[in-house]
């Protein structure tokens, strides 16, 4: 569809990649004001902070939806799931890196779960469609859950199939999301960071069932 690879590539058909990235990320989120790539491990993010990857279509309107979240750290886009070592945006559209446009979430659990966050994940893109996202066609748009730890995967997990059911109830498809251990997050372009308040007006994709996570999950 409209010549968008919707296939996973062999990895001996993927790009090489780069030993490097090409470009530095600001010091600061545009609207949080924390680092973007705030980690708990070396103290740029709270102690007892925590770190999720989510793939839901476009990232520009999927980093948006979580940095409004409270609770929420910092976010950063980028790159994830495929075998190019700092791929550029050119690259992972073009099909050949088997990456997906994924966002990388720091958050306080004491006031936003993983689980909270998974499953406002499910509420705002369409997890049944497989390579694509509405108009959005291609193998980055892919719905993907990529864990940290068992307790992470255990909650993917059981959250994805109280979801499945109840769309299958309403008359959807097969949830098509990856669920994986976390493969190497590589940060997009600075461009692509917080680029709906650097362009309010941008474009946003939210393709979804319109079905609200059950309330007694």
């Amino acid at each position: 569809m409209f010549g968008r690879p919707t296939q996973l590539l062999s990895e001996d058909r993927t790009l090489a990649g780069r030993d490097q990235a090409l470009f530095d990320l600001p010091a600061k989120h545009r609207v949080l004001g924390t680092p973007p790539l705030a980690s708990p491990e070396d103290g740029t993010a709270p102690e007892g902070a925590e770190v999720a990857y989510f793939g839901l279509g476009c990232f520009w309107g999927a980093e948006e939806i979580f940095w409004q979240m409270p609770g929420v750290y910092s976010t950063a886009v980028g790159y994830q799931g495929g075998t190019t070592a700092n791929p550029t945006y050119d690259e992972v559209c073009s099909g050949q890196t088997n990456h997906t446009e994924a966002v990388r979430v720091v958050f306080d659990p004491a006031v936003v779960s993983y689980a909270d966050l998974v499953k406002k994940f499910f509420e705002v893109h369409d997890p049944t469609q497989g390579m694509r996202q509405g108009n959005d066609v291609g193998t980055q748009y892919r719905s993907a859950l990529y864990y940290v730890s068992d307790a992470q995967r255990e909650t993917a997990e059981e959250l994805t199939k109280v979801y499945g059911d109840e769309i299958a109830r309403r008359g959807y498809g097969e949830i098509t999301t990856e669920i994986r251990e976390v493969p190497t997050f590589y940060a997009a372009e600075p461009a692509h960071q917080q680029y709906l308040d650097r362009v309010p007006n941008g474009y946003r994709c939210h393709a979804n069932t319109g079905i609200a996570f059950p309330a007694t999950a």
